[in-house]
């Protein structure tokens, strides 16, 4: 394989098949940035006297030209191309000869690869803000729209308390909100611009750092060249941790409606068409999509796991180990969008049960409210508790759940079944 950087010695096929693994597959994805990155490098050499005002209109041009080959999806690696920064450079030194040739002055692979990886990760993470937010406005659709019908909640797994699915869809919006904000510190820690930290020790061209910072939407430079070779694994991390946060929610959410979807809860339904069947038993209706989304959460849940052991123990400077990050991560984003996209689908076509107090099984779930209606009257809470626990134990505990509904019970205080607070969840959001 021939590379931009060879110096007389070729390694074996097989040394070459093992160190280049996935890269010129995954490498692919960040094929625009890496011309977005060249574009803003060229001009500030240009400014500083590296590049002339032609030189810098025709290399301009020329990388604009690849840029459409890619958006238009006919951008590929050659065979003998390691990567997606060395068929770049070699398209411009075909087609401009000696002039394809500068565009490299001032920079190395390792701020290169770092820099690309930050601009594909802003993007990435914009997206997942933007299907965040989406199911985030669905749920609190929801907890708005079923806020009266009142669904049976459980502590150890066991019927506990009246709650709501108002209560329900609500309480996981909110856990979006929280779950924006670490994606936001996530984006905050990737928005530095590494461009010009060369191989970890910068460079003895007076490059203009500020304006490759500005001319690429970055909020600061990493500013110490060694911080930018110690951001490669842990801004990846930092990344993984914030999708581990969604992940957690939706696989929560998931394993929800993997046990209301039960027969014996019924609590919640949806088409046949969006469930599976049964190779032997004509009944089923199985809830395969939420778990594989609860399965997928999990995946994502354990590639902050995987990246941390992956960096550990190294010395500072850029080791090959970084490789792998790509292997960890890009598939952990594909199966972030997958879910999301997925949970949103489902949950436009959800239906819920209005009728779960029909069975009188729930009526226990009551206990603490004739307990609490004891108090109210004067009778203080232990022996309120005794009273009604006697009447359980008895088998005379009775609860008229004939027609109730969420604001019958007169839940008033903050972020109960009565009092949803829907309206200063989404103010959550509203600086996110």
């Amino acid at each position: 394989m021939a590379t931009l950087w060879n110096k007389g010695t070729s390694a074996t096929d097989m040394v070459e098949s093992f160190t280049v693994g996935n890269d010129r597959i995954l490498d692919l994805r960040l094929a625009r940035y890496d011309v977005q990155g060249s574009l803003a490098h060229i001009k500030m050499l240009e400014s500083i006297g590296l590049l002339s005002a032609d030189e810098l209109t025709t290399l301009t041009e020329a990388l604009e030209k690849i840029a459409a080959g890619i958006e238009a999806g006919e951008f590929r690696l050659e065979e003998d191309v390691e990567d997606i920064h060395s068929q770049i450079e070699l398209l411009l030194t075909r087609e401009l000869g000696e002039v394809g040739k500068k565009i490299h002055s001032g920079r190395s692979r390792n701020d290169q690869v770092l820099l690309d990886i930050r601009l594909f990760l802003r993007d990435e993470i914009d997206t997942v803000h933007a299907e965040v937010k989406e199911l985030f406005g669905i749920l609190q659709a929801l907890s708005n729209k079923h806020k009266e019908v009142l669904l049976p909640g459980y502590t150890h797994g066991q019927l506990a308390m009246p709650s709501s699915f108002g209560l329900w869809f609500g309480a996981y919006a909110e856990a979006l909100a929280d779950d924006i904000t670490l994606l936001a510190a996530a984006r905050k820690v990737v928005n530095r611009n590494p461009l010009g930290s060369a191989a970890g020790y910068g460079n003895s061209f007076p490059l203009d750092r500020e304006m490759t910072t500005s001319l690429l939407g970055f909020d600061t430079p990493v500013y110490n060249s060694i911080a930018a070779q110690l951001g490669r694994g842990k801004t990846e991390k930092c990344v993984a941790s914030a999708l581990g946060n969604i992940a957690l929610t939706l696989n929560k959410f998931a394993a929800d409606c993997c046990q209301y979807m039960s027969p014996n809860f019924g609590f919640i339904h949806f088409p046949d068409s969006l469930t599976t069947g049964s190779s032997i038993m004509p009944h089923k209706k199985n809830p395969d999509v939420w778990e594989l989304v609860r399965a997928r959460c999990n995946r994502i849940l354990a590639s902050e796991n995987e990246i941390s052991l992956l960096c550990s123990n190294l010395p500072h400077g850029y080791h090959r180990d970084f490789q792998i990050l790509k292997d960890i991560l890009f598939p952990v984003l594909e199966m972030m969008h997958e879910c999301l996209q997925m949970t949103d689908y489902m949950l436009q076509n959800i239906e819920v049960n209005e009728h779960i107090l029909d069975n009188p099984l729930y009526e226990q779930m009551f206990t603490v409210e004739e307990v609490n209606s004891l108090v109210k009257s004067g009778m203080p809470f232990r022996d309120a508790y005794k009273k009604v626990g006697l009447e359980v134990n008895e088998g005379g505990f009775h609860y008229d759940t004939k027609g109730l509904k969420a604001s019958d019970l007169g839940h008033t205080h903050i972020g109960s079944i009565g009092n949803l607070c829907n309206e200063q969840i989404a103010d959550l959001l509203k600086d996110e």
